[in-house]
């Protein structure tokens, strides 16, 4: 038991207070206080502490603290102020409450010790984003955080699940290295419901479905924390799995042809996160303290980068009420910091030398070309070159460049400039100075990497500016894929129009059954009934004489049933038909 907070407790209980600060300037700053507190509470938590909770016959676990647990801590943190700091201008209550409850339920996962605490707060994760879409208050928003809800509940229902028969299977609940060499179907169970999160293949239709529709200020928060806890959680669990290895190319792969025929600049910026995830998936599949020590760099990165690619675009649409490609161009007249500040950004995603990206994602690459993995470190070099057609050029040349669309507007606000400096800063000062940054925190201390070599600079230098030269000369072609109007099928058609393929196939099944038990129990039968009650006897005996028949051999003439039947016995006989009619509703849906 340590002397301190969990960190998520923080941002969850901090946000509670913010709907009581009536007073502009008083609630701007306490937004700022929150993560500072976290914060300073954070580093005064020793590393290797834990924080128990006692709860029935397990100690739930809070707080653990190492090297891996931290790096995604302070990064969490660090972009927390870089976010709220851009939202200042937002006057809506529930954006900020939602904001700071997501990051909460990010601290909570990445600090959980427990699978059972960790289940709790990886629910809270969907509670806290969804706001952010709803709060949009559009149509759309509304309808892709439904999606975004079902999507993420069922996950969590698969998790709860694996959790659930992996605890009964080991009898323990601690989160640790868990794997899926052991054949515990539980372990399967948790390894999908992480896989979810972290937007696999043909699972990932839930991120550029929802991210687009969010917040401006929303998706800061959204492109921060849901997947990178996914890599955090995959990185702590299954470590070393090889079939990451080929989920994490794939995804590095796939989104680059959704990115680059996507007019939506968000959804471009939405597959492009998924194409980066994939670099730190791969990299906890290849296992070595390298490529672990490069995945969660990247991970640091990209939460940097992506924030502030996300906010360029934001701030334009905050000024112009457009985030099409086809409807900006030119704008680098009216907003040249925030061009600069996107230009950083792209630098930085497509791993330009001196800039972030460039150190974590050739760690990831070298991981993969020690290892021998010729065909993954091929798959990652085109990547790598797609990256920058859709990310590092795409964003900035359509936005700012491109044709003149004839918008002059005003810059970005103040607050909106100082995020984005924050992070450009922060893209230029890791990626130029690596050994006085974040790589002094990664997990493993014994990892020697050198990035500036003569042979990574020029590589790299010679792949992008090939790439550059591409995508000129399939400009100026006209082969490149123009920008147009139009909405892209993603892999969720399929389930979406199966989806209502079977329901109404299920439908019309029901309803079939439903006009049967219609036509044998309340039209047949009850006919049948009434006509018996009125004369029993008769038809009783025609009965018989249709079974028996006329028999020759029978001599004399039958006996006349003409006696009149009492009422009474057609009120016995109506009484018993209703006893068997309810009797037989009440067995055929019991």
């Amino acid at each position: 038991m340590i002397n301190a907070i969990p960190p998520g407790l923080v941002f969850i209980f901090g946000a509670l207070l913010i709907p009581f600060i009536k007073n502009k300037t008083l609630k701007s700053a306490y937004l700022i206080i929150i993560p500072v507190v976290s914060f300073i509470n954070l580093i005064h938590i020793p590393e290797g502490s834990n924080f128990l909770v006692s709860f029935l016959e397990y100690n739930l676990v809070f707080a653990k603290v190492d090297r891996l647990s931290l790096i995604f801590g302070y990064a969490f943190h660090l972009i927390s102020v870089i976010a709220i700091i851009y939202s200042m201008h937002v006057k809506d209550d529930l954006q900020h409450v939602a904001g700071f409850v997501y990051g909460g339920a990010a601290l909570g996962v990445t600090f959980a010790g427990d699978l059972f605490s960790l289940f709790v707060f990886w629910e809270m994760l969907t509670v806290g984003s969804v706001f952010l879409i709803w709060t949009r208050k559009t149509k759309k928003s509304l309808d892709s955080g439904f999606r975004y809800a079902l999507y993420h509940v069922i996950g969590g229902l698969v998790l709860l699940t694996g959790i659930l028969l992996h605890v009964y299977s080991t009898g323990s609940i601690e989160f640790k290295y868990i794997g899926l060499g052991n054949g515990d179907l539980g372990s399967y169970l948790i390894f999908l419901g992480f896989g979810l999160n972290c937007a696999w293949p043909l699972l990932h239709p839930w991120l550029s479905d929802a991210y687009p529709e969010a917040t401006i200020t929303g998706v800061i928060f959204l492109s921060a924390f849901t997947t990178k806890t996914a890599v955090y959680v995959l990185a702590r669990a299954y470590p070393g799995e090889s079939i990451l290895i080929w989920i994490g190319a794939i995804m590095t792969t796939f989104p680059i042809f959704y990115a680059v025929i996507e007019n939506d600049l968000r959804r471009v910026l939405a597959y492009s996160l998924i194409n980066q995830v994939g670099f730190m998936v791969c990299g906890i599949g290849i296992g070595t303290h390298l490529a672990i020590n490069g995945a969660v760099s990247h991970a640091f990165n990209d939460i940097i980068f992506k924030a502030l690619l996300f906010m360029s675009v934001g701030a334009v649409m905050y000024r112009t009420g457009k985030v099409n490609a086809t409807d900006l161009g030119g704008l680098y007249k009216s907003m040249p910091l925030t061009c600069l500040f996107c230009i950083i950004g792209a630098a930085s995603i497509s791993a330009f030398p001196l800039f972030s990206g460039f150190v974590s994602k050739s760690m990831v690459m070298s991981a993969a070309s020690m290892g021998g993995m010729s065909i993954v470190w091929f798959m990652l070099l085109f990547a790598s070159a797609g990256v920058f057609h859709h990310a590092g050029i795409k964003i900035p040349f359509f936005t700012f460049f491109s044709h003149d669309s004839g918008i002059r507007t005003k810059e970005a606000p103040l607050n909106m400039l100082i995020a984005m400096g924050i992070a450009a800063f922060l893209c230029i000062f890791i990626g130029s100075f690596p050994n006085y940054s974040v790589y002094q925190l990664l997990p493993y201390t014994d990892v020697v990497y050198h990035p500036y070599t003569g042979f990574h600079v020029m590589a790299q230098t010679e792949l992008l500016f090939f790439s550059a030269l591409a995508f000129t000369l399939l400009i100026l072609a006209g082969i490149y894929p123009s920008e147009i109007r139009a909405i892209n099928l993603d892999f969720d058609f399929i389930y979406r129009k199966g989806t209502k393929l079977l329901v109404s196939a299920f439908t019309r099944i029901a309803s079939g059954i439903a006009i049967f038990l219609d036509y044998i129990f309340i039209r047949l039968l009850p006919a049948k009934f009434a006509a018996f009650s009125k004369r029993p006897i008769s038809i009783l005996v025609e009965v018989y004489r249709k079974i028996e028949g006329k028999k020759s051999s029978v001599s004399g003439p039958e006996p006349e049933l003409t006696t009149v039947i009492p009422a009474g016995v057609s009120v016995v006989f109506a009484i018993g038909f209703l006893f068997i009619l309810a009797f037989g509703f009440t067995m055929l849906f019991k």
